[in-house]
């Protein structure tokens, strides 16, 4: 057998290229020679063992096969543990998603699934209940209580290669490993058999890799795109595709090759759901296979089961060990599963007055009874599992939850865990100097910290761009990958007509290869909910000084640059509006912001209606020691530009020249004026605009 050959019997990479409703094909990867290669180059020995294991555990699979009565058997236990590899965007996918995925798997490997019974009725006596049951383990490596999910933070979601695998596996002799990602090496999924990783050198590259979106029905999944580790999930026990150890359905050489299971019809594989299709001489293919690219998958044959039986019973890859009664013991896995510790989530921990929290058990395993508390609540005890609560007055809360059932109860006590905001918000105009400040109100600005380091937003008392006091995130020093956050307090835009936040950031790479990320989100719901609408990189505008190796901080004005969010739309002028900074290190030196500042025109920043040529504003307003005026302009020309005291008195010509459509923006000589009132006046071919704003 030749090596290329070879590979493409043992390795499976399934890639889904559009929707399922478009009935585009699955295609694979081609022989995934890559997912094998680290281990292969420079040891040629090793095709030489992967090939002795094949034939081993084929001779194996025939000979369990030949004594096999698909009627009977044991039912087999397989511990899992889900590796959620992210970057914290889609593919950081939910527990409840997770658990879905189980389900799936379960119910397609136990003829659970409500579809097969819609099998053509020429395979209806041969669906097999294959009796194997996947259940996330309760007991780490080290023994330790479990969810059967871990989450890493690394760029790698994006390689899905065993570099990714790498960073974090399981022992394979004790748990199936499935990390789930954003890009799955140029795959929907892809694993390996036992035969192809039997060897010590194959225990890391011994699992399976799945997108984020075909995992489970539910989340960033979906029911169309749910079975895909179903197929993975047998061929690493083993099956082949229904038309044999190729990758690439629908040849007609397929029809000299099998996949050894006397039960499904030679064929040369499908790639659409024609459920009366036939080829290779059959009367009819099983079109509807799990281990086909049909899209109405829906069932194994007993002649699967037997050849899946074979290699749970087989050592090869230590497939045999999984299901033994000692392994479910040791990983959590045993029937009854240990209810090993209480958990919840919630549809937000920081939330307006007068709002309802929904919360969700999530304790593992098994809980059957529950009791709530919740402190400051208006109902402060519940006993469902879910349970929806209102919380009415401003202030910080624990929530307490004890879980049960029939051998064990266990709790969990979280301090501080919700916060409740006033509601409605601040009044317009807000601005925000921190120059009063001696900490950070948690209840007005709540500094999110997930990984518990010194990397944090905190109020800095010694430097600032307009006096000594200002935000800092240190990330100085702080391992990459880090994410933080620091919530607004709640602000009132309900009776303002447009939108413009502002605020001064001061920030230094140490090399170039730095790309910290600030962003700024907002919520128009008390932050339940948040958009992204600005965005500051380390590789484009986020420094505002060259690079620099020792710690950065600010020491004028000038190493401070003004960032305006003017993207914000009016369906955020609520009561209950609030933004949030999101920072995320990569190296760089600490990040500096000061003088925030949030305006409408009902507080003296104005602008023309959209239909107008000219639109002007001042920010920030009120102003202290400096502030620009921006400008936009619909068409080119003319245009002169005033600084008027409120009498009409022309003050300073800023400008009078010819310019371009667009935005312009001034400095405005804020050290010339005394406090009080002034007005800009933008005139342009019979147009103007009036802009009035404080100096304080």
């Amino acid at each position: 057998m030749n090596f290329k050959l070879l590979l493409s019997v043992l390795v499976s990479a399934i890639a889904v290229q559009v929707s399922v409703a478009q009935e585009v094909p699955f295609t694979c990867t081609t022989h995934g020679l890559q997912h094998l290669d680290r281990f292969l180059q420079g040891h040629p020995e090793r095709v030489l063992e992967i090939e002795q294991a094949d034939q081993r555990l084929e001779q194996e699979t025939q000979e369990f096969a030949a004594g096999f009565d698909a009627r009977g058997g044991n039912a087999y236990v397989l511990p899992v543990v889900f590796h959620i590899i992210h970057e914290g965007g889609v593919e950081n996918i939910s527990d409840d998603q997770v658990q879905d995925a189980i389900r799936v798997m379960n119910n397609d490997f136990n003829k659970l699934n409500e579809d097969w019974v819609d099998v053509k009725e020429q395979f209806l006596d041969i669906v097999a209940d294959v009796g194997i049951t996947f259940r996330l383990a309760g007991l780490d490596p080290d023994g330790n209580c479990t969810s059967g999910i871990t989450r890493t933070f690394s760029d790698l979601t994006n390689d899905g290669t065993q570099d990714m695998k790498d960073l974090i596996q399981w022992p394979r002799d004790k748990y199936l490993n499935i990390w789930v990602c954003a890009y799955a090496n140029g795959a929907a999924g892809y694993t390996q058999t036992p035969g192809n990783v039997d060897g010590f050198w194959g225990e890391s590259a011994d699992g399976i890799v799945v997108l984020h979106n075909y995992t489970g029905s539910i989340g960033t999944s979906s029911l169309n795109t749910s079975r895909t580790l179903t197929h993975e999930v047998g061929h690493w026990i083993n099956l082949r595709h229904c038309w044999g150890p190729t990758n690439e359905p629908g040849l007609a050489s397929n029809c000299d090759v099998d996949d050894n299971v006397s039960d499904t019809p030679n064929t040369v594989g499908w790639t659409s759901c024609n459920r009366n299709g036939a080829s290779c001489g059959s009367a009819l293919d099983n079109v509807e296979n799990y281990m086909e690219y049909s899209y109405c998958s829906k069932m194994f044959t007993n002649g699967q089961k037997a050849r899946m039986y074979a290699a749970l019973n087989s050592g090869t890859a230590d497939r045999n060990n999984l299901w033994s009664e000692s392994n479910l013991e040791a990983t959590g896995t045993a029937d009854p599963q240990a209810l090993c510790a209480a958990a919840f989530t919630s549809s937000g921990t920081v939330v307006c007055a007068g709002t309802s929290v929904s919360f969700n058990d999530a304790s593992y395993h098994n809980p059957t009874a529950w009791a709530w508390s919740f402190p400051g609540a208006v109902t402060n005890t519940s006993t469902e599992e879910n349970p929806i609560v209102v919380y009415d007055t401003p202030g910080v809360y624990a929530v307490q939850l004890t879980a049960s059932n029939v051998t064990s109860t266990v709790s969990i006590d979280a301090p501080g865990y919700i916060t409740v905001i006033p509601s409605p918000g601040a009044p317009t105009p807000y601005a925000e100097d921190f120059e009063s400040m001696t900490a950070l109100d948690p209840v007005e600005w709540m500094v999110l910290n997930p990984d518990d380091d010194a990397g944090v937003f905190s109020l800095n008392t010694t430097t600032g761009y307009s006096g000594t006091h200002c935000l800092k995130m240190r990330n100085h020093g702080i391992t990459v990958g880090r994410e933080d956050e620091l919530l607004s307090p709640n602000i009132n835009l309900s009776q303002d007509s447009s939108i413009l936040l502002s605020f001064r950031y001061a920030f230094a790479r140490r090399t170039a290869d730095n790309d910290d990320r600030l962003r700024v989100y907002v919520s128009n719901d008390c932050g339940l909910t948040w958009i992204l609408r600005k965005q500051l990189r380390g590789y484009i505008d986020l420094p505002t000084v060259p690079d620099q190796n020792s710690a950065f901080t600010p020491n004028s004005t000038s190493q401070w640059e003004q960032a305006f969010v003017t993207n914000i739309s009016s369906d955020y002028l609520v009561e209950d509006f609030r933004f949030k900074f999101w920072f995320l290190g990569d190296g760089g030196s600490d990040l500096w912001i000061d003088d925030i500042n949030l305006n409408g025109l009902s507080v003296g920043v104005e602008e023309l209606l959209s239909d107008a040529g000219v639109q002007a504003l001042v920010v920030p307003n009120p102003a202290t020691d400096e502030a620009n005026l921006m400008v936009s302009l619909l068409n080119g020309g003319d245009t002169r530009v005033e600084l008027m005291e409120p009498t009409g008195r022309v003050v300073q010509v800023l400008a009078q020249q010819q310019l371009a459509p667009g935005t312009h923006q001034w400095n405005l000589p804020l050290e010339r004026l005394a406090g009080g009132v002034y007005l800009v006046r933008v005139q342009q071919d019979g147009m103007q605009r009036v802009v009035r704003f404080t100096k304080k």
